[in-house]
């Protein structure tokens, strides 16, 4: 199965910001795939740094093992980072820049849920 994550929670919220990778996580240790969207503040997340100093409360933080898991995919809303003053230079290099058709895109896959935090 594919899961299509929408993240929109950053640094002022650790705990729902980790959420998404909390759940991918748990959807790639059953070894199905997943694609996350990082729209609003948790475009935050991709910036070099940030990320691992999120710690959220009660629950472990994973969003490194996703990142790394090459069974998943992490894209950025470009205009909602770039109004942020966050650009592709600034980010971890697995993550890539998109928008919200990249987001469609793996939606429609086969056998997707979407899941939205």
């Amino acid at each position: 199965m594919h899961f299509a994550i929408s993240a929109s929670w950053g640094p002022t919220d650790p705990t729902r910001a980790m959420l998404p990778f909390i759940f991918a996580a748990s959807a790639l240790q059953a070894k199905d795939t997943v694609t996350i969207m990082l729209f609003h503040d948790a475009v935050h997340l991709a910036s070099i740094g940030v990320a691992k100093k999120i710690v959220p409360v009660g629950l472990p933080q994973r969003f490194d093992e996703v990142l790394n898991d090459n069974n998943s995919k992490i894209i950025v809303c470009k205009p909602c980072a770039e109004v942020r003053n966050i650009f592709e230079k600034d980010c971890l290099d697995k993550i890539t820049f998109g928008g919200m058709n990249d987001f469609h895109i793996a939606s429609k896959l086969p056998e997707t849920k979407t899941v939205c935090y």
